[in-house]
């Protein structure tokens, strides 16, 4: 998944996190995605939500209509079957990094800066800047970040485990796929089950991903077939436990 608005360090606005959604709907309805890759067009990753989508907003729409909505997105990014990753080849700020966060995996590029700085604009991380971030990489990291407003590099993001990888010179989408390749090497119901229970330790979706766990388990015991045809056939069903 590319985001393509360069002239705008493809900053967020609700057409895009409208375009991103049902991009996720997409992927995680196609059978033949193993992993996700997240992409930013030109010298940005992506540079947070646009100034000019969100000042002009009233409280009542910038809390629902933005903020709310732009947490369902991050959210359904960050609940996906499949692993994601996180392509920065360019600068990752405010919502651009939240929205890197909300995957699974982060390469960058050693130009790459990252950092929370939306205190100076008057607002706070509203996409989970102080949530999942916190739980990613730890609370303190997180104040250096959005209280102190620092902007680290892709080196420094390594030694405090925001990204994972840092790729040479114009090699992160590479790296990015070669490390895709991998995981899309190994069984996919296996590394799919294996996330959620990854993101139930984690907290993430965590009533969400049990249920789904125990469904899938279920669904493949004869009970289900046993329960459908008795209630077509307006029967009592006798269950096997098998």
């Amino acid at each position: 998944m590319t985001l393509r608005r360069p002239e705008k360090f493809n900053a967020l606005d609700i057409p895009m996190l409208r375009a991103l959604d049902e991009a996720l709907d997409r992927a995680e309805a196609n059978q033949d995605v193993r992993v996700v890759l997240v992409c930013g067009e030109g010298k940005g990753f992506c540079g947070g939500g646009d100034i000019d989508a969100w000042s002009s907003l009233d409280p009542l729409q910038f809390q629902f209509d933005w903020i709310r909505y732009g947490h369902r997105v991050f959210d359904r990014l960050a609940q996906l079957r499949q692993p994601t990753i996180a392509v920065l080849s360019g600068h990752a700020l405010g919502g651009g990094l939240e929205l890197a966060t909300a995957c699974d995996f982060r390469v960058a590029e050693p130009h790459v800066k990252l950092g929370f700085p939306e205190t100076s604009l008057g607002v706070v991380p509203g996409w989970s800047g102080t949530q999942r971030a916190v739980r990613r990489y730890g609370p303190q990291t997180v104040r250096r970040l959005a209280l102190g407003g620092e902007i680290i590099t892709a080196a420094e993001a390594l030694t405090l485990g925001i990204v994972d990888r840092v790729a040479e010179p114009g090699a992160a989408r590479a790296t990015a796929q070669e490390w895709a390749s991998q995981i899309a090497a190994r069984a996919p119901l296996a590394v799919e089950a294996t996330k959620m229970l990854i993101a139930l330790a984690e907290g993430e979706g965590g009533a969400a991903s049990a249920e789904a766990l125990a469904s899938g388990f279920v669904s493949m015991t004869q009970d289900v077939k046993i329960g459908a045809d008795a209630f077509r056939n307006r029967q009592k069903a006798n269950f096997a436990r098998s």
